[in-house]
C-alpha cells in the first residue's frame, strides 16, 4: 500500500514553472508531463506513450499537442492520441489519462485519484503568495526522503534549535511548550507556540533591522497532505499583541511549505517566505532568498540521511515521542485516516 493518500490535490509545480515546455514531475508515483497551452491553460497527462511508453516530457510540443519523440504518436491536451505513425484509424485505446488541473495562490495543483472527485474547493488557501501585500521568494529542492520525514520536520519546530542555529534558530524555540489543536471535521493540525523574551535570531535581526529581544510568535496550520502555512510574527519585547491592540510595531512573514510526495522515497520541498515589510528592498530580498535556502539544504541534508537510517532499521526500531510531538503525531493520524479512506474507495 501507498504512504500517502489518493483522491487528494496535490502541488506539482509552480504557475511560473509551467510553460509552453514540457515539465516532467512525479506525483504520488504517477509520472507526469505539465505544459501550458497557447490559450494559457496548465495541463497535465500520463508521461507515457501508450506505445511504447517513451516519456512524453521527452518528446516535443507543437501546437499544443505533444508528439511523441519515440514513434510520433500525437496526444492533445486531453491525452486522446490524434495522430499515428503509418495509418489513419487511431484504435481507441490510443489515450493517455489526463489528470484535473487547477492553479491557485502561484502553484499548479493536480488532482491524484479518481478524477470525477476532484474538487477545487477544497484547495487549502495561500493568499500572500499573490498578494501584492507581500513580497515573495520561493525555490524548490527535491528530498531523497520520504515525505512523512518532512511532515514530521515541519510540525515540530524545537529543531530549528538544534539544525538551524545561527540562521533561524535561538534557544527559545525549543524550550518554549507548545499548544496543539486538531480540526477533526476539516482534517487540519494546529501547533503554536509564543515566545513573550526571546533572543532575535540572524534571520530576523538582519531582515526587520531590530535591535535586542523579541516577542516571536510560530502558529502553525497543517493542511494534510500538502500544505503547511507558518504564520510568523516578530515584535520587539513589550509590543502590543495583536488580539489586545493594533499589531504596527511587528513584522509578519509567512511561510509555507507544499509537501508532494513523489515516490515512495521522494518528496518535492516547495518553500516560500513571504512578508509584508520592506516589499521593495532588493538587498532584504536576496537576504531572505538565501538564508532560507540555506535553512532548507540543512533540513535536506538532515533528512535524506535519516531516510537511509529510517529505511535501514524499520523493522527492529521503537520510537519515543514526547510533548513537543504531538502536532507530528497528530499529522501522521490524519494522514493515515485519509490514506486508509483512499484505499477503501479504491477497494
Amino acid at each position: 500500500m501507498p504512504s500517502w493518500p489518493r483522491n487528494q490535490w496535490y502541488v506539482a509545480a509552480y504557475s511560473s514553472e509551467v510553460s509552453e515546455g514540457l515539465l516532467a514531475r512525479t506525483i504520488c508515483g504517477e509520472p507526469l508531463v505539465l505544459y501550458r497551452t497557447q490559450d494559457g491553460e496548465a495541463v497535465a497527462l500520463a508521461d507515457r506513450c501508450v506505445h511504447r511508453r517513451y516519456p512524453l516530457s521527452e518528446s516535443h510540443l507543437k501546437d499544443d499537442q505533444i508528439i511523441c519523440g519515440y514513434h510520433g504518436f500525437t496526444y492533445d491536451r486531453t491525452g486522446a492520441c490524434v495522430a499515428a505513425p503509418g495509418q489513419k484509424r487511431i484504435p481507441r485505446a490510443a489515450r493517455v489519462p489526463s489528470f484535473t488541473v487547477h492553479e491557485q495562490d502561484s502553484f499548479v495543483w493536480v488532482w491524484i485519484g479518481d478524477q470525477d472527485r476532484a474538487d477545487t474547493t477544497q484547495i487549502p488557501r495561500a493568499p500572500w503568495l499573490a498578494s501584492p501585500d507581500y513580497t515573495v521568494v520561493r525555490g524548490m529542492e527535491p528530498l531523497k526522503a520520504r515525505y512523512s520525514l518532512l511532515v514530521d520536520n515541519l510540525m515540530d519546530l524545537s529543531h530549528e534549535t538544534y539544525l538551524h542555529g545561527g540562521y533561524i534558530g535561538t534557544p527559545e524555540v525549543a524550550e518554549t511548550p507548545i499548544t496543539t489543536e486538531v480540526d477533526e471535521e476539516a482534517n487540519v493540525v494546529y501547533v503554536s507556540r509564543h515566545m513573550d523574551d526571546a533572543e532575535c535570531p540572524p534571520f530576523y535581526a538582519k531582515s526587520t533591522g531590530i535591535e535586542g529581544r523579541i516577542s516571536r510568535w510560530q502558529d502553525v496550520e497543517y493542511h494534510p497532505p500538502c500544505l503547511y502555512l507558518l504564520h510568523s510574527r516578530i515584535a520587539p519585547v513589550g509590543s502590543v499583541p495583536p488580539d489586545e491592540g493594533p499589531d504596527k510595531d511587528a513584522f509578519h512573514v509567512e511561510v509555507v511549505y507544499a509537501i508532494t510526495p513523489s515516490t515512495e522515497h521522494e518528496t518535492y520541498d516547495f518553500w516560500m517566505v513571504a512578508r509584508d515589510f520592506a516589499l521593495d528592498d532588493a538587498d532584504v530580498t536576496e537576504f531572505l532568498a538565501t538564508n532560507n535556502h540555506t535553512v532548507v539544504m540543512q533540513d535536506v541534508v538532515a533528512l535524506d540521511l535519516l531516510e537511509t537510517v529510517v529505511e535501514g532499521e524499520k523493522d527492529n526500531y521503537q520510537e519515543l515521542s514526547i510533548n513537543i510531538d504531538t502536532g507530528g503525531l497528530a499529522a501522521r493520524r490524519i494522514l493515515k485516516k485519509l490514506t486508509d479512506a483512499s484505499e477503501e474507495v479504491t477497494a
